[in-house]
């Protein structure tokens, strides 16, 4: 039985002692939170991060860690640039193009932005799109090697030939060893009936890049038109190109690396020869439709 003095405690002083008692606190765990320098540091830690991600070729991983990046900093036009590089290399194009958007309202002077976006308007089948964003970019920056080039195959999409021209021309002035670019100019020679152009063009590429499957290809074809003693050397490089890329094989792919209807035609006849028949059909063999060229820029 409980002490008499605590049954007969008034409920008044009861209270006035529990009242007494500084109320318990929750347990409320602490966070550190970095401060904005810290942060700065860190969100430019995983910029470098992802860049080289991207120099490896590994796109979708740079795309994750740009990603935190523009987390960190979404204030700087950087990030939001190489995301979007990163967005484009790996096929997310509908993300590459938000990003984009939102590095040209923080920077809309930047003419890497308006390069970008005219690259994936160029991806996209945008052409004319994509020359009036690459011009706005070359006002801002007028010795970009690279736009050009886009700007060059652009005009190509556009039946512009003759500016196509002028534009790779004018790209691999600016860059002596863009094989891409002179490789380009080739192409447009052959189509305007200038063959012997063209071969001296592909054999500059060659200098530059000897195992271009590209390049070998596109030159058999054109050694084999001239005939007579070209012959062999058309044949031997023709081996040599489909072994290195096999999906030159397929004429659909030819027509995605903007070859012309002649070039096409000529290349379609040099592999029916004798000579080529098992290198074709290994090459038909291992070709893959879904497979991005290696040698584009």
């Amino acid at each position: 039985m409980a002490p008499r003095w605590l049954r007969v405690l008034p409920l008044l002083a009861l209270g006035s002692l529990l009242t007494s008692i500084p109320p318990a606190r929750a347990l409320v765990p602490y966070v550190y939170v970095p401060q904005r320098q810290a942060l700065e540091g860190a969100g430019l830690g995983i910029a470098q991060a992802a860049a080289r991600l991207l120099q490896l070729g590994q796109a979708e991983d740079a795309a994750r860690l740009a990603s935190l990046t523009v987390q960190l900093l979404p204030g700087d036009p950087r990030g939001w640039v190489l995301l979007a590089e990163a967005q484009l290399r790996s096929r997310q194009l509908k993300a590459a193009g938000v990003s984009l958007a939102r590095a040209k309202e923080l920077d809309p002077d930047n003419a890497g932005i308006w390069f970008a976006e005219g690259s994936l308007a160029l991806r996209d089948g945008r052409a004319e799109e994509a020359i009036g964003l690459l011009n706005q970019g070359l006002r801002r920056d007028p010795r970009n090697a690279s736009a050009y080039f886009d700007l060059g195959n652009a005009q190509i999409l556009l039946g512009q030939p003759g500016a196509a021209l002028k534009a790779f021309e004018r790209a691999s002035s600016l860059r002596k060893d863009f094989w891409e670019a002179i490789n380009n100019q080739a192409l447009v020679l052959y189509e305007q009936g200038q063959a012997d152009q063209a071969i001296e063009r592909w054999r500059r590429v060659l200098a530059l890049k000897a195992d271009g499957a590209e390049p070998n290809l596109a030159l058999a074809a054109a050694l084999f038109q001239r005939g007579g003693e070209a012959r062999q050397e058309a044949i031997e490089r023709a081996r040599r190109a489909l072994d290195a890329e096999p999906n030159y094989v397929l004429d659909d792919y030819q027509k995605e690396q903007l070859w012309g209807q002649k070039l096409r035609a000529t290349t379609r006849l040099l592999l029916l020869q004798p000579e080529l028949r098992t290198t074709v059909e290994r090459a038909q063999a291992n070709a893959n439709p879904e497979a991005e060229s290696g040698d584009d820029e």
